[in-house]
């Protein structure tokens, strides 16, 4: 018994510092990797601070690059002279100048449009109106490209807790991408339906689709299949649904086109933003 008692203790004695140690030493982990995630993610944001500020001290004199091109364009009409003469000649060179400044110009835009962080102004919105609003503004060139828009939209969908502007810029980069998929015209399907504590939203084309290769890589960041293309409007919009607790995803077959389909949840109201 006393032998009993004798190697209960020592193991005791040799199991509680053991453990002790091992507790220690996984907190000291844990803590550890905090403080790295903490750094890494304090290091991305300045960053992305410093790379935005770069790109407003760069838009500035850029836009007033683009100003003074067009006055210069305007100065040159009145004297040019036949296509090959050397005034003609300079005036093609300043349209090539000011279309890749203005090409530039764009890609900062679309950067500091992803780049800023932005606080969400929410309120009550109807998706069914905000849908309509942007096939408006985007009807000019949809009809361009003898594309046909066909909506389905729930009736009575709920209302949903939302920055209308946000998410119309959202819509708007979907539809923009899904009328360049349809140069030979085509069907814009765009439907809308509530699923559970979500309204869900499908933007369907017909175009060329994406290829296999390629469809797990459009919400990259600069990854852009178009030769025109700045590579930030769909990791734009994701990060906007994302925002938003919402959900994004895309399925694609080449030669029938494109569906994209958006989950927002209805009730936002307890997201700290």
């Amino acid at each position: 018994m006393v032998q009993y008692l004798i190697g209960a203790i020592a193991s005791v004695i040799i199991v509680v510092p053991l453990a002790y140690y091992y507790y220690n030493r996984g907190i000291i982990r844990k803590t550890k990797e905090l403080e790295k995630r903490t750094i890494d993610s304090e290091r991305l944001a300045f960053a992305g601070t410093l790379a935005g500020g770069l790109a407003h001290e760069i838009k500035n004199p850029l836009s007033t690059l683009n100003i003074h091109l067009q006055l210069l364009k305007e100065d040159l009409q009145s004297i040019i002279g036949a296509p090959g003469d050397d005034t003609w000649k300079v005036y093609r060179k300043i349209e090539i100048i000011q279309k890749e400044a203005l090409r530039l110009e764009e890609i900062l835009n679309d950067f500091l449009r992803f780049a800023k962080g932005q606080k969400l102004e929410l309120e009550y919105c109807d998706v069914n109106e905000i849908l309509d609003e942007v096939i408006n503004f985007a009807t000019p060139e949809i009809k361009q490209k003898n594309v046909v828009v066909l909506k389905s939209y729930h009736p009575g969908l709920p209302l949903c807790y939302i920055d209308s502007k946000l998410i119309k810029q959202a819509f708007l980069n979907i539809i923009i991408n899904a009328q360049q998929a349809m140069e030979d015209g085509g069907e814009l399907m765009i439907r809308t339906s509530k699923i559970k504590k979500s309204v869900q939203i499908d933007i369907t084309d017909t175009g060329h689709g994406i290829p296999n290769d390629s469809l797990n890589k459009i919400f990259q960041v600069y990854y852009s299949t178009k030769t025109a293309g700045t590579g930030l409007g769909l990791p734009t919009t994701k990060r906007i649904i994302e925002e938003h607790r919402g959900t994004i995803s895309v399925q694609s077959q080449e030669g029938k086109g494109t569906n994209f389909t958006i989950q927002l949840p209805i009730n936002l109201e307890n997201v700290s933003v």
